[in-house]
């Protein structure tokens, strides 16, 4: 299990390289593609690029009793230390009061004996030449590549929770 130090440094170390064009939808699951680009620590030259899904389930309106209350289904241990640290700093990320669930769906993963900025140059490319509107491109940390996604996750919560608030209100279930 990650300390709070490699929690701290995950988070601190994850650059989205590009987002998706979409943002979480309001009354329905919404699925990303990811890529994510991390160094292998004992391997010069080398980065390791893991591919997958994930889902993040329609926003609900929580009651104060379901505060703190996070479902990472599918996830390694290591993402229970994440959870901690979101309910010890929920009332700093209003955010997450919506109460998602996550789910990771099949992950690949490849070596490719390049450059980091190499690698992370032809997945742009191919993301321009494909224009694939749900993939994201993220450089991350190897061994903490998990809590990488999720800050990914949560940095699309917040850039989706103003649209789904107003989509709440527009349909009468928020005052």
């Amino acid at each position: 299990m990650p300390t709070e130090f490699d929690i701290q440094y995950a988070l601190e170390n994850t650059q989205v390289l590009h987002e998706p064009d979409r943002r979480i939808d309001t009354f329905g699951s919404t699925h990303f593609e990811f890529q994510i680009v991390t160094e292998l620590m004992d391997t010069v030259g080398a980065v390791r690029v893991r591919e997958g899904r994930i889902e993040a389930e329609k926003p609900l309106i929580l009651r104060p009793e379901l505060s703190g209350q996070f479902d990472f289904e599918g996830f390694g241990p290591e993402v229970a230390g994440f959870g901690e640290f979101l309910r010890d700093n929920l009332h700093k990320l209003a955010i997450l009061k919506y109460g998602f669930k996550f789910r990771k769906g099949d992950i690949s993963e490849q070596i490719i004996h390049e450059s980091m900025e190499e690698v992370c140059g032809k997945l742009l490319s191919d993301i321009r030449t494909s224009g694939n509107p749900m993939r994201a491109v993220i450089q991350g940390v190897d061994d903490t590549w998990e809590i990488c996604l999720l800050k990914f996750t949560v940095e699309m919560i917040e850039k989706s929770q103003n649209i789904n608030l107003f989509d709440f209100k527009r349909r009468g279930l928020l005052g």
